[in-house]
């Protein structure tokens, strides 16, 4: 068994492996990180391996904790990945980008492939049928575009994200979820349609904290899941442990 540790900036996401399975989630805050890891290593005693994905800061302490549990990888640039990095710059990429890339290639081998990672930033990454990443683009997610109209305008409020109730808001509040939510929904359908412009056979993968909202406002024909950078992570260390 695995143990699957993503660190982000507002929680710490654990995933239980068996294989490629997903058999247990958590949702955690730091502050309840070792006493997580003491409830896991008590339910799962035949996990041995443990990958940390960390996008924010963990503690030195957490990391060596989880060492003296479990034989750890730490995700940085230096790890094999399952495919061919093409990017420009490629230690300045995100290692949940990288978590992602590897979760195409396992799930969706030598198949063009777009994954976008709706979360506190949108993310879009492209990979070949040759397994080759190629980069692709950031852009604000929804509530950084509600916090930014708040924090850098006088009097605009501070609203939580709601489906709009019409395409033309009628006031403040409807023109400002009008605004973030038809905003992103269009960014992304079209940013989709310039990729299908170059690779008619695209699959389209949507994760993110919000992709269960955007899901329904985008085509069905793309595939919406909540784990695919566990998933990722998973077969990264998978990758690593069995070479």
């Amino acid at each position: 068994m695995n143990l699957v540790i993503d660190v982000g900036n507002s929680y710490v996401k654990i995933g239980i492996f068996e294989q490629a399975q997903l058999v247990q989630k958590k949702v955690i805050v730091q502050a309840d990180f070792k006493k997580t890891i003491d409830e896991v290593k008590k339910d799962h005693p035949a996990i041995r391996y443990a990958i940390v994905a960390s996008v924010a800061n963990l503690p030195d302490g957490h990391i060596t904790y989880l060492t003296s549990f479990f034989d750890t990888l730490i995700l940085d640039h230096s790890v094999a990945i399952p495919f061919t990095n093409l990017y420009a710059t490629p230690k300045t990429l995100g290692i949940d980008r990288i978590a992602l890339v590897a979760a195409a290639v396992a799930q969706f081998p030598k198949q063009n492939t777009l994954i976008i990672d709706a979360g506190t930033c949108i993310t879009y990454d492209f990979k070949n049928k040759k397994e080759e990443y190629l980069g692709g683009s950031i852009s604000p997610g929804i509530k950084l575009r509600y916090t930014s109209l708040h924090t850098y305008t006088a009097k605009l409020p501070l609203l939580s994200l709601k489906e709009p109730l019409h395409v033309i808001g009628s006031n403040t509040e409807e023109a400002i979820h009008a605004g973030v939510v038809q905003g992103v929904s269009l960014e992304i359908a079209g940013l989709i349609n310039e990729y299908c412009n170059i690779y008619p056979d695209l699959t389209v993968i949507l994760t993110g904290g919000d992709a269960h909202f955007l899901s329904k406002r985008l085509k069905n024909s793309i595939f919406a899941t909540s784990n695919f950078l566990l998933e990722g992570l998973n077969y990264i260390l998978a990758f690593n442990t069995s070479r």
